[in-house]
């Protein structure tokens, strides 16, 4: 039988040179919408520091395990307006 850990999942968003500040703040944004969580990961480690690259890796969020259809959908819309601005999010599934 599967626990509720193991229904969620989380998701790992990136955006190719999206500075730290508005990651911080698409985080900020979706901790508003509720039953989502949300978090920053760091780059892989075998990348070099660059000024001109963004500090951490990107994103990751997890839905509740009782998120509604709209909760999903008031995430792509905030996911949709920063990537109108900064260009496409990278979408992974992480396993762990």
């Amino acid at each position: 039988m599967e626990t509720a850990k193991q229904k969620q999942q989380r998701y790992q968003l990136s955006c190719q040179g999206l500075p730290l500040a508005v990651y911080r703040e698409v985080a900020a944004h979706l901790r508003q919408v509720g039953k989502v969580q949300v978090g920053l990961f760091s780059p892989p480690s075998s990348e070099l520091f660059d000024y001109n690259k963004s500090q951490v890796g990107g994103l990751w969020l997890e839905y509740a395990e009782d998120a509604e259809d709209a909760i999903r959908q008031k995430v792509d819309q905030i996911l949709a307006y920063y990537e109108e601005i900064f260009g496409h999010w990278e979408e992974n599934l992480d396993d762990s």
